[in-house]
């Protein structure tokens, strides 16, 4: 990775860090006799870097101590989601860390509640729920129960350079939610044999699919896409998937990651870092990424750059907030006042301005212009500070071209249709099996997809009931 990363990409890599960056690092409190009980919050590191909207919403949480008599401390745990979850599931075992609530990505919830390491919720810990995104607040529940409000959401998008598509002669600089991998194939096929597209240029797209879970979203969003109402499990965890259905998938999934003509070949082992590298070097025309990058892409590329939802189905990604059963009853009714404020309308606002997808459709209402956001000041100013104190401002448009709202034309409906990933308390064991069974597909003689089907269908079958 080190040797892609050019002064272009290490650029952008930067601004990724700074933007929503606001305000100046929350002040130490002084520790002593006399200090407020607190609720500890473990989460993964947050994308929208230093003194990120999640620690800005704890800060405004904390402002009202007076009213609820408890600060807040957000601790972040570093390294990947899967050593992040093992991280959580070690302490919660253990009992070794005094975690009151729990940031946890949402094919996490089945795992956590059927081991008994975070309790039902009442209705206490979420306001207004007919505000949540319905395909969104599924993935708090498990068995019929409330575990986790959802926190901020996400969902694959396609961005493209409009300049590589202006330049090959296209009239198809625009792309909206009609645009297929058809559509696609033929937009490549044009850069490609455009004499004068740019020389750092490689190939059409690129994604993540390295062998971890980059790889399993990619492959359940081909599946989904090739077979209507596609599901590797039903809602209680059990195999329901066959091998004419999985066949079906990986040709999807081969299909879209042939390279040569179409897909960047390293995207194979391509991580979100790797495959933004390759986009912002302008080695791609197109890339698969989250919503977070929008604004850092934006301000590298202005008009140049295009947003529009993934042709075909999207994979729902996020983190919801759960309390934890190790906690005392008291400490858990006041976690539940504390992932209350920080999912409630305003506090989802505020995230979306910052950059995340938000949980709610009243986030969405006001498209052309900037959510107001209360709870994080500091946000209300649109600057951003920089590591050595200088301010820097991205603000990436809502209002697109034609009069197309991207939090309310592309991001809500792309999180509205999403589909899931399998809901099992074993996704680890799922997600590996897929990982490692796919990976046969970018190795150096790919056998036939009948037979990765095959031998991914036989071993999902050992991995999961039926």
């Amino acid at each position: 990775m080190a040797r892609r990363l050019t002064a272009a990409a290490l650029s952008l890599l930067s601004l990724l860090a700074l933007t929503s960056c606001t305000g100046k690092d929350a002040p130490e409190q002084p520790q002593g006799a006399a200090d407020p009980p607190r609720i500890v919050v473990a989460s993964g590191q947050d994308v929208t870097g230093k003194n990120g909207i999640r620690q800005q919403l704890i800060d405004a949480w904390n402002a009202q101590e007076g009213e609820h008599g408890y600060r807040a401390r957000l601790v972040e745990l570093p390294g990947s989601a899967d050593q992040q979850r093992s991280q959580l599931l070690g302490a919660l075992q253990s009992g070794g860390a005094e975690y009151d609530v729990v940031n946890l990505d949402v094919t996490w919830i089945p795992e956590f509640a059927a081991a008994g390491l975070i309790r039902p919720l009442t209705g206490a810990a979420v306001k207004s729920p007919d505000d949540i995104i319905e395909a969104v607040d599924r993935t708090s529940f498990w068995d019929g129960e409330r575990y986790a409000v959802p926190f901020n959401s996400d969902v694959g998008l396609l961005y493209y350079r409009k300049d590589h598509l202006r330049g090959a002669g296209t009239s198809r600089t625009g792309l909206g939610r009609g645009v297929t991998w058809d559509d696609l194939r033929e937009l490549i096929d044009a850069v490609n044999d455009d004499p004068t597209k740019p020389g750092n240029y490689e190939e059409g797209w690129t994604t993540q699919l390295a062998a971890y879970e980059g790889r399993t979203v990619n492959a359940i969003e081909a599946f989904a896409s090739a077979v209507p109402d596609f599901a590797l499990t039903d809602e209680d965890g059990r195999y329901t998937a066959d091998e004419e259905q999985l066949t079906a998938g990986v040709t999807e999934l081969r299909e879209r990651t042939q390279s040569p003509p179409y897909m960047l070949d390293e995207a194979s082992g391509s991580r979100e870092a790797e495959s933004l590298s390759a986009f912002a070097e302008g080695r791609t025309t197109f890339l698969r990424h989250w919503p977070y990058v929008y604004p850092a892409l934006y301000e590298r590329f202005k008009g140049n750059l295009g947003v529009t939802r993934l042709p075909g189905k999207a994979v729902l990604g996020g983190q919801n907030l759960a309390v934890t059963s190790n906690t005392s009853e008291q400490r858990a009714a006041k976690a539940a006042e504390l992932i209350a404020f920080l999912t409630d309308p305003d506090s989802e606002r505020c995230l979306l301005r910052a950059g995340f997808a938000a949980t709610r459709t009243s986030a969405y209402r006001h498209p052309g212009g900037t959510p107001e956001c209360r709870h994080a000041s500091a946000y209300s100013t649109g600057a951003s500070a920089s590591p050595t104190g200088e301010s820097a401002e991205v603000k990436a448009p809502d209002q697109l071209a034609g009069g197309v709202s991207y939090s309310r034309d592309i991001l809500l409906p792309a999180l509205s249709e999403a589909v899931q990933r399998p809901r099992t308390p074993l996704y680890g064991a799922v997600t590996q099996t897929l990982i490692t069974q796919l990976g046969a597909l970018y190795g150096p003689r790919p056998p036939r997809d009948a037979e990765v089907a095959k031998n991914l269908d036989e071993a999902l079958s050992e991995v999961l009931p039926d």
